[in-house]
């Protein structure tokens, strides 16, 4: 039996529970993780929430999708992976058909990498999310150069803070936002040209004063909601504003027509769109390993909890305080 992390019903965190499951043994395709270090990503509090971009399929349901720990068994069809191995599970699945809030967890092996040497388990499960979600969607689908200008929404989160270094590694300029003075030194410090506090300046004001005028190549929003149609005032001609978070809650406008009609390009994005293309996989593996290599990348963790204090972790994440990564370690 495996300490696994389920809930019965949507709800706050409360209605998660700590109880014996049995883990199971690896199929074709599969591999048996002990779990060591899980990290936590606003998808889970959306999920148990009934909020998420897919509904629950069936109660009880698991929780989690990134995860450090090492390979225990290994399934039929499975090569280049062995028992005892150290790796990470990156989100390249549905939390309806694996989850990793769990002593040990049975995911597919397309959504296992192997951990670069001297990454332990809890760096190890505060990566792959954060930078494979800025690196897919800034550098592979947007291709982000020397040169360009990205704004940085929700900034201080994970992948806002993944995202400033990238963009650094790449020669580009990050502006990173925040609503209140209370992380802006922390954005400074964590590599961002220049921070913009919305709660007291105008961020197309700023960006386009910062910028000459001309705006800023992406937009890297994480908020969606009204406040889109700012944004959009600082995409340079041709630029693209991506979407890939509602932390808002609210209704997201198209704001084309009302600015005028202009050249903007604006998406959605999810981090399955590089987990679930095994060559642009390779691409962003490569990427990130490299950078982690040369020091240029170095995961923020800001808090780590114990495994019986999910509820408190999740409690943690949704009071939006946290500047970086929320790690839960898994004792055994």
């Amino acid at each position: 039996m495996a300490r696994t992390v389920r809930f019965h019903e949507y709800g706050g965190p409360d209605v998660l529970r700590l109880e014996d499951v049995e883990a199971g043994e690896p199929g074709p395709g599969e591999l048996l993780i002990r779990v060591d270090a899980i990290g936590i990503n606003r998808a889970e509090v959306l999920f148990r929430g009934g909020q998420y971009i897919e509904p629950v399929k069936e109660f009880p349901a698991r929780l989690g999708a990134e995860a450090a720990g090492v390979v225990e068994a290994v399934g039929a069809d499975v090569t280049g992976f062995e028992a005892g191995q150290p790796v990470s599970v990156v989100p390249a699945f549905s939390m309806n058909d694996h989850g990793v809030y769990a002593e040990r967890a049975v995911v597919p092996a397309t959504a296992v990498v192997h951990r670069p040497d001297g990454l332990d388990a809890v760096a190890g499960a505060a990566v792959w999310m954060p930078y494979l979600t800025a690196y897919g969607a800034l550098v592979e689908v947007g291709g982000m150069r020397a040169g360009d200008t990205v704004v940085l929404t929700a900034a201080s989160s994970s992948v806002g803070l993944a995202a400033i270094q990238i963009a650094r590694r790449v020669g580009a300029v990050p502006i990173a936002t925040t609503r209140t003075r209370a992380k802006k030194d922390a954005l400074l410090e964590a590599g961002a040209s220049e921070v913009i506090v919305t709660g007291e300046e105008n961020v197309a004001e700023r960006v386009l004063g910062l910028t000459g005028g001309r705006g800023a190549e992406f937009v890297f929003d994480a908020v969606a909601g009204p406040g889109v149609l700012d944004l959009a005032k600082v995409v340079a001609p041709g630029g693209t504003l991506f979407l890939y978070g509602a932390v808002s809650g609210e209704p997201t406008p198209y704001p084309g027509f009302e600015l005028g009609m202009p050249a903007l390009n604006m998406r959605t994005y999810t981090v399955h769109e590089i987990t679930g293309d095994p060559q642009r996989m390779r691409r962003a593996e490569a990427f990130v390993s490299s950078g982690l290599r040369s020091g240029a990348f170095r995961p923020t963790v800001d808090r780590t909890f114990g495994l019986d204090e999910i509820v408190e972790a999740h409690r943690y994440m949704e009071a939006g305080a946290q500047v970086g990564k929320i790690v839960v370690t898994v004792d055994h």
